[in-house]
């Protein structure tokens, strides 16, 4: 038998009349409910969450980049324009996030059972793709100037506009990760990560500067090269985190946190196969437990039901489950999926 729940262990029913009992009375001192319409209510206050971070972060960057812009034109610094090309390109990710989290607020259909949340894996992606892009860039530059070095003009106005970059994207990244996290973004922790590449590349232009005012013009090639050692390791953090949830991995101590839950629910006397998968900044689950085989059909969807209700408050973000409730078995008896053995590979 299948239901839409969650995975649990289980214990013995002497304490499970006391606990129903508890429950009960929970729900009388405080109410609350887990249907559709307030898991869906959960999820737009999320994607709103992710936009205004967007939109915010945009409009700090765009200004940053604007005020740099100004500096490059009157000042002529190549490092700094570069500097303003990463700022620009950064503050253009939230691009394909916006979209992302757009389409993630629509309804699942026939086609797309799940919904669109994985457009913000897509959108990851992409803005792992452009880290990259910076950092090439960034190694690009740093050769050129190395190659052929050139006098930088303007030393004080470019330190300061090297300030401005640092400080608009470290306070982007800081605002982007802190959001990322408690929506359950990656691909937003990833777009925070990549604001910070670009405030390193500004401090390079701050540490190329001042070593041109002391008169050593190798100063922002070799800088440069060192910046983007890293925003290489910053690469490999996002492309990490980025194709862990492409993966569908989570963290193990949700599994664990999941099946501790699961062992307090009253009929629950084994926890089966246990899985966790994110879509989005929303998380799914799948579960089977073992009850006992001589419960009616009501009786082991009422546990199923407790099970799931279980992990919706033990799991956060967690807003579908489906759970599969497997008869205890008993001596001599054969195995209830015997039949589905020769579908299951190695």
């Amino acid at each position: 038998m299948s239901d839409r729940h969650e995975h649990g262990h289980g214990h013995g029913h002497g304490h499970g009349h006391h606990h129903r009992h508890r429950h009960r009375l929970t729900h009388l001192l405080k109410p609350h409910s887990h249907e559709s319409t307030d898991k869906l209510d959960s999820a737009l206050e999320s994607s709103a969450r992710g936009m205004r971070a967007l939109w915010v972060s945009l409009a700090v960057l765009g200004a940053t980049a604007l005020a740099q812009a100004v500096v490059v034109v009157a000042s002529g610094s190549v490092a700094l324009l570069g500097d303003t090309v990463h700022n620009t390109a950064d503050a253009l990710t939230a691009v394909p996030l916006g979209i992302a989290f757009v389409l993630g607020r629509r309804a699942a259909t026939r086609r797309f059972t799940y919904g669109y949340g994985r457009a913000e894996d897509l959108a990851g992606i992409a803005i792992v793709l452009t880290i990259a892009a910076s950092a090439a860039f960034a190694a690009w530059t740093a050769v050129d100037r190395l190659l052929d070095p050139r006098p930088v003009e303007r030393i004080p106005a470019v330190a300061v506009a090297a300030l401005v970059g640092f400080a608009g994207n470290e306070w982007v990244a800081r605002y982007r990760i802190r959001v990322g996290r408690a929506i359950g973004s990656a691909a937003l922790v990833a777009d925070g990560l990549h604001a910070r590449t670009d405030g390193f590349t500004s401090l390079a232009v701050l540490l190329s500067a001042g070593g041109a005012a002391l008169g050593w013009q190798l100063a922002d090639p070799i800088v440069g090269l060192a910046i983007t050692a890293a925003i290489a390791l910053v690469l490999r953090d996002a492309a990490r985190e980025v194709f862990r949830r492409v993966m569908d991995a989570v963290d193990p101590a949700l599994v664990d946190r999941a099946e501790r839950a699961l062992r307090e629910v009253t009929g629950v006397r084994e926890v089966g196969e246990l899985r966790l998968r994110w879509i989005g900044h929303r998380l799914r689950a799948e579960v089977a437990v073992v009850v006992d085989g001589e419960a009616t059909v009501r009786q082991a969807h009422a546990i199923a039901v407790d099970a799931e209700h279980a992990l919706l408050h033990a799991i956060p973000r967690l807003t579908a489950a489906l759970v599969h409730a497997d008869p205890a078995p008993t001596p001599g008896e054969a195995d209830p999926h015997l039949a589905l053995a020769h579908h299951t590979t190695a």
